[in-house]
């Protein structure tokens, strides 16, 4: 049995730790907080990353930030610590591409290749084999890590040198903020068509207007189901500060982000941005006055 490294056994790493033990990996995993609900799924709880990285030549990573990523890598029990030839390490959480690029060095001084990983996905999705795994940098160590994500995930899509995944997981966000703004407004305003609301979902859903976020979403916001989180508006702003940052950088005008922001903070501001799902924004457009023409 191979046993595939996590590290940061979160709402992603949870469900892609499961499909792997599900494929017949054995998962040593780590996080700082309680791996009760890993271990109760058939994961080995380890005690550092050094420890992952110490018993196995492929390691995932799902990090919330670049400190945290800093400190899994570069720590005094980080992974830099029992790096070694032939071994890969994937991060796959949403970092500015300089933050994840400067860890390629260190490591590759030790003998091992990091590589940037993105999730397009939900954690449902991920749980379902339906996200799809950006990978980009060394093409030879990308082919061999895609075996194992095979474990996980259905798509795997490779997109070149190191940084291109995470600017592809921009673009797919920027979309995935928008959409999930206009299916709010939309459904803000068909919830008071006076039809059949289940029909008419399924009618945009199979549709010209329809999108992966509407088909989604929509039905939870006609059923107010807020909860359990699958993403939080909180979590979007988080990439919008990276879009923003590679737009000014490229003198890429983003006009319906700059907008759909708007409605986001107001979403923050009435308190709702942590906890409740993004569904909530039905909410937020009901909140907000129609301004006459």
């Amino acid at each position: 049995m191979e046993t595939v490294g996590f590290v940061g056994i979160g709402k992603i790493g949870l469900p892609v730790a499961e499909n792997l033990i599900k494929s017949g990996y054995r998962v040593l995993g780590y996080r700082r907080s309680s791996l009760a609900e890993f271990e109760k799924i058939g994961g080995v709880a380890a005690r550092s990353p050094a420890e992952i990285g110490a018993e196995t030549d492929m390691v995932f990573s799902c990090l919330p930030s670049s400190q945290a990523l800093e400190e899994v890598v570069h720590g005094p029990n980080g992974l830099i610590k029992s790096a070694r030839p032939g071994q890969i390490i994937v991060e796959l959480g949403s970092h500015p591409v300089p933050d994840k690029e400067r860890h390629v060095g260190p490591l590759a001084a030790k003998g091992a290749i990091f590589l940037d990983g993105e999730v397009s996905g939900t954690p449902g999705m991920v749980s379902a084999r339906k996200a799809v795994i950006y990978l980009a940098g060394d093409k030879e160590a990308c082919a061999k890590a895609e075996r194992f994500v095979g474990g996980f995930a259905d798509s795997c899509l490779y997109f070149g040198p190191f940084g291109a995944a995470s600017r592809v997981k921009l673009v797919n966000n920027l979309l995935v903020a928008l959409h999930i703004a206009a299916t709010a407004e939309a459904m803000a305003l068909g919830l008071k068509a006076g039809v059949d609301v289940d029909l008419m979902i399924k009618a945009i859903a199979t549709g010209s207007g329809g999108s992966t976020q509407f088909g989604i979403r929509a039905p939870w916001m006609a059923q107010r189901k807020f909860h359990p989180v699958q993403g939080a508006p909180s979590q979007l702003f988080h990439y919008f500060d990276l879009i923003k940052e590679w737009a000014d950088a490229t003198n890429t005008a983003t006009p319906l982000l700059d907008r759909a922001v708007e409605v986001y903070q107001k979403c923050i501001d009435m308190g709702l941005g942590d906890t409740h799902d993004v569904a909530v924004m039905v909410d937020v457009v009901n909140a907000m006055q129609r301004k006459k023409s």
